[in-house]
């Protein structure tokens, strides 16, 4: 590769980074088809996740262009009543935590339909949103929730700054692995943030993602993952000081990163030096925790093939439920069409008479599976496993069973699974 070419780290600039997984080469995960394109080729890019070796960020190159995938997006929020929840009772902690009265100013980064910040309207606190997708921001409209179309850097928060005042609260959730200009991103929640306001950050834990082996939740759209350190390192970048860490169950394990200011900032809590020691425990701090990672991957890889081969033999029929971005990536990872996959299901309508990128798997409407009573359910978002198995805890009753493809290849029985 060319010296021009290499990529480096976008966090520290270091030219020489380090291998840890490579998948081949995908379309966009959220890049549905209609059925027109069909007949039409899909542009793909390498999916190869790499670590540099001097600030021990995990990353991707940036081979898509943001504005071109979220200008018009796949994913609302509020399709999942698991995560509407969460957001609920995020709004309701973190008003008690921060003491957030009516005077009060929150700003959401990616916010996305308004599934969080029409609890915060609920409340009679003022907020915005700023989203960048006109379509799901036009949603969240919709709703009562004020939202600017914008993506966010320094200039952008700045200027939200000066129409409506800097924000007590700042929250950023599952969007700080989703932008390539990690720096500039970070420059704009502290021009968001008062000198002595709060900014919440939601993101999957990389720790999660390496000892789970959610080697799934690597695409394009993720150009970066996060351990407690490397976020440090990242929002240090703006003078914003990380002093408490929760870790959460989302995504199959996140953490929910509390920064402020460095001169409001104060000394870190027990349970962050508690999280780092962990990650560095795992050799998530140096290059040990990620050698054998590859390895497990090729076996969740082989396992799921294995299963969905055998049941074809058999006769059997195996359909999907979900179309998340990240099952787009195990799809195409695995090589599985429909011949051994016909379809999958989602609730949300979009992504309904489309196919999924790559792999051209059908998306229907959830109720299809309740008219072809399938052997077997793959369910793709594994991550929202308790809401789903009680979801599709009908397809028991003529014999039908849940499959998990990760960490680890389960089939299960939805009835003795909410029991």
């Amino acid at each position: 590769m060319p010296e021009a070419d290499r990529p480096s780290c976008r966090l520290c600039g270091c030219a020489e980074l380090t291998g840890v997984l490579d998948l081949g080469a995908s379309p966009p995960c959220e890049s549905f088809l209609a059925e027109t394109e069909l007949d039409s080729p899909e542009l793909t890019h390498p999916l190869h996740l790499r670590l540099c070796p001097n600030c021990f960020l995990a990353q991707l190159p940036p081979l898509i262009d943001p504005a071109e995938t979220f200008t018009e997006y796949a994913y609302f929020s509020s399709f999942s009543h698991s995560w509407l929840k969460h957001a609920e009772t995020f709004v309701t902690t973190a008003v008690d935590r921060l003491g957030l009265t009516g005077s009060a100013f929150v700003v959401e980064v990616a916010s996305n339909d308004g599934y969080l910040l029409r609890n915060v309207v609920e409340r009679g606190l003022r907020c915005l949103g700023i989203e960048p997708s006109v379509n799901v921001g036009a949603a969240a409209r919709e709703k009562g929730v004020p939202t600017l179309t914008a993506f966010l850097d320094a200039g952008a928060g700045a200027a939200v700054r000066r129409e409506h005042g800097p924000a007590d609260l700042v929250v950023a959730n599952n969007v700080y692995a989703h932008i390539p200009d990690v720096l500039g991103f970070t420059r704009g929640l502290r021009e968001l943030v008062a000198d002595d306001g709060w900014v919440s950050i939601e993101v999957q834990h990389l720790a999660s993602l390496i000892e789970l082996t959610q080697y799934d939740t690597i695409y394009h759209e993720h150009f970066q993952y996060y351990t407690v350190a490397t976020a440090q390192r990242a929002l240090a970048t703006a003078g914003l000081a990380v002093v408490d860490v929760e870790k959460l169950p989302t995504h199959g394990g996140s953490i929910r990163l509390w920064a402020r200011p460095e001169a409001a900032a104060g000394e870190p809590s027990e349970r962050m030096r508690a999280v780092l020691a962990e990650e560095r425990a795992a050799g998530l701090h140096d290059l040990s925790g990620y050698r054998d990672f590859a390895a497990r991957v090729e076996e969740v890889r082989l396992a799921l093939l294995e299963f969905l081969i055998a049941a074809k033999r058999r006769g059997e029929r195996v359909v999907g439920y979900g179309a998340p971005g990240k099952g787009n990536t195990l799809l195409n990872h695995c090589g599985i069409r429909p011949d051994l996959l016909p379809y999958t299901v989602d609730r949300n309508p979009y992504k309904h008479g489309r196919y999924t990128p790559g792999t051209r798997i059908p998306v229907s409407a959830p109720e299809r599976i309740a008219q072809d009573r399938p052997d077997y359910v793959l369910v793709l978002p594994w991550n929202l496993r308790a809401e789903l198995t009680a979801q599709l805890g009908y397809i028991a009753e003529w014999g039908g069973r849940l499959v998990f493809p990760i960490p680890r290849l389960e089939i299960v029985t939805p009835e003795r699974e909410v029991n």
